[in-house]
C-alpha cells in the first residue's frame, strides 16, 4: 500500500510538472510573439498581446470621468463630468514652458513620460506618410497634446510659431521639436495678424519647408493649436487613400456680403484695415469661391503653389485681401489646372460639413436639429462665434467623417479633451472603440 501511494503521488507530480511546463511554454511563446514581432500589424494580433505590449501607452483621464459612457451619450456621466469641470477646474493647472524645458533635457525620458508612440503601428501607415503644418502661438500644453495625438515616426511635422509669441514659448516649442527627428520649427516665422495674409504665409512657409524634406509624404494637413484629431492615423491613411489624389476643403459660391473681402485693397499693421481702393480682378479670369483656412491637400496641389505660373500670380494677388485663407484655398481648388481640384460648376460646391478637413460648430447655425438646424447647440462655450467643445458634444463629434475638430481648449473643458485623448489613443493601440 505504501509503495502504491508513492507511485500515485509520483504520477500526479509528473502530470502537474507537465502541466506547468506546457503553461510556461505557452506563456513564453505568447510573450515572444508579442515582443519579438514588432512589424506585425495590430489587426493581426490578439487583444491580450496588444494589451501586453501597449498598455503603458494608454492615456486615461487624470480624474474620475467615465469617457466611454460620455462618448456614448450617457446623460448621468456627462452631467458628472460637467460638475467635475466646475469643481476641479482651478485645481488642474496645465504644464508651463519651464516644465517642458526641464523635461526635454532628456529626450528619451520626455517621450516615455509623455507617452509618445515612437514606432509605426502598421505597414500601411509606415508606407503612407502625412505632412503637417502646425500654426501655434500660445498654450504650450495644448500644442504638445495635439502633437502627441497625431505623432508617428513616419510622418513629418512643421511647426510655425507666431513671431510675436513670448520667447519662452518659442524656446519650449523648439525644445519639444528637437526631441524628434521628424518635427521641426519653420525656417521663417511670421508676425501673424488676425484675418491678414500672414496667416496664409505661415502655412506657405511650412509647405515650402515640407517639400524640401526627404520624407515623400502624400498629403498635407494644416492645423492650429485648438485642433484635435477625430480619427486615428490609420483611419486617416485609409481615408486619404480613398481620395486618390483629390483634395478636400470647403469651397462654395461666394455670398454677396463676403465679396468686399477681395474687391478692395486692405492694409495691415498691428491690425487689418480696408481702404477705398478697389482691386483689379484676379489674374486669368479666375472665379472666386468661399471656404475656410483648413485643407486636405495632395502633394501635387502643394507643389503647384510654388511652380505653376498662374497659381503663383493668383497667390500674389491675394496678399492684400481680407481673410485670404477663407477664399484662396477654396478658389484654387476650383481651378482646372490645379492638381486634385474640382470643376467650378455649382454642383461641385462643398460645404464645411461635407469636406473632411475640419468639423466646426458655428453659433449662427446651431439650434434645434428637428427644426432644420445642421447641428445642436454647443455644450461648451462660444468664442468668436465658434464652439469650444464640451463633453456633451463628443458623441456627435465622433459620429462625423471629419479628420479634425475645432475648437478644443483645456481651460474651457479639459474633460472633453481628456476623453478625446483616451478615445483616440485606445483606438490607435487596439483598433476598437473605447
Amino acid at each position: 500500500m505504501y509503495f502504491r501511494k508513492r507511485r500515485i503521488s509520483r504520477y500526479y507530480v509528473s502530470i502537474l510538472g507537465i502541466s506547468v511546463l506546457c503553461t510556461l511554454a505557452f506563456v513564453k511563446n505568447s510573450f515572444l510573439e508579442c515582443v519579438l514581432d514588432p512589424d506585425m500589424d495590430i489587426s493581426t494580433q490578439s487583444t491580450a498581446c496588444l494589451q501586453q505590449r501597449y498598455s503603458v501607452l494608454e492615456l486615461p483621464p487624470r480624474n474620475r470621468v467615465n469617457c466611454s459612457r460620455i462618448i456614448r451619450g450617457d446623460r448621468d456621466s456627462i452631467d458628472q463630468a460637467v460638475i467635475d469641470r466646475i469643481t476641479v477646474k482651478n485645481k488642474l493647472t496645465p504644464m508651463n514652458e519651464s516644465q517642458y524645458l526641464n523635461l526635454t533635457r532628456d529626450c528619451k525620458f520626455y517621450k516615455n513620460t509623455r507617452k509618445f508612440i515612437t514606432f509605426p503601428l502598421s505597414k500601411a501607415e509606415e508606407h503612407f506618410p502625412i505632412a503637417y503644418s502646425m500654426v501655434v502661438h500660445d498654450q504650450i500644453e495644448m500644442f504638445e497634446r495635439l502633437l502627441r495625438a497625431i505623432y508617428t515616426p513616419q510622418n513629418i511635422y512643421c511647426v510655425h510659431v507666431d513671431a510675436k509669441s513670448q520667447d519662452i514659448f518659442k524656446e519650449a516649442v523648439r525644445a519639444i521639436a528637437n526631441c524628434f527627428d521628424n518635427v521641426f520649427v519653420a525656417s521663417k516665422l511670421e508676425k501673424v495678424v488676425y484675418a491678414s495674409w500672414s496667416r496664409v504665409q505661415a502655412d506657405l512657409n511650412c509647405m515650402e519647408d515640407l517639400l524640401r524634406s526627404k520624407v515623400q509624404w502624400r498629403y498635407l494637413l494644416n492645423t492650429c493649436g485648438s485642433d484635435f484629431p477625430l480619427k486615428t492615423n490609420a483611419e486617416m491613411v485609409k481615408i486619404l487613400k480613398l481620395l486618390n489624389g483629390k483634395n478636400s476643403m470647403e469651397t462654395e459660391e461666394t455670398p454677396n456680403h463676403k465679396m468686399r473681402r477681395w474687391k478692395f485693397h486692405y492694409e495691415t499693421d498691428d491690425d487689418i484695415h480696408m481702404t477705398d481702393k478697389e482691386k483689379s480682378p484676379p489674374p486669368g479670369k479666375v472665379r472666386m469661391f468661399s471656404g475656410n483656412a483648413y485643407i486636405v491637400a495632395s502633394r501635387d496641389f502643394v507643389r503647384s503653389l510654388f511652380e505653376d505660373p498662374l497659381v503663383k500670380a493668383f497667390v500674389e494677388w491675394e496678399k492684400d485681401t481680407y481673410s485670404p485663407d477663407e477664399h484662396m484655398w477654396a478658389t484654387l481648388n476650383r481651378m482646372a489646372r490645379v492638381p486634385g481640384s474640382l470643376p467650378s460648376h455649382k454642383k461641385h460646391d462643398i460645404s464645411d460639413l461635407t469636406a473632411i478637413a475640419r468639423l466646426v460648430k458655428w453659433q449662427g447655425h446651431a439650434g434645434n436639429v428637428d427644426e432644420g438646424a445642421p447641428y445642436a447647440d454647443c455644450t461648451g462655450e462660444y468664442r468668436r462665434t465658434v464652439c469650444i467643445y464640451g463633453v456633451g458634444d463628443l458623441q456627435w463629434i465622433l459620429q462625423q467623417h471629419h479628420l479634425f475638430g475645432n475648437k478644443f481648449d483645456s481651460s474651457v473643458d479639459n474633460n472633453a479633451l481628456q476623453c478625446m485623448e483616451q478615445y483616440i489613443r485606445h483606438k490607435t493601440l487596439y483598433g476598437t472603440e473605447l
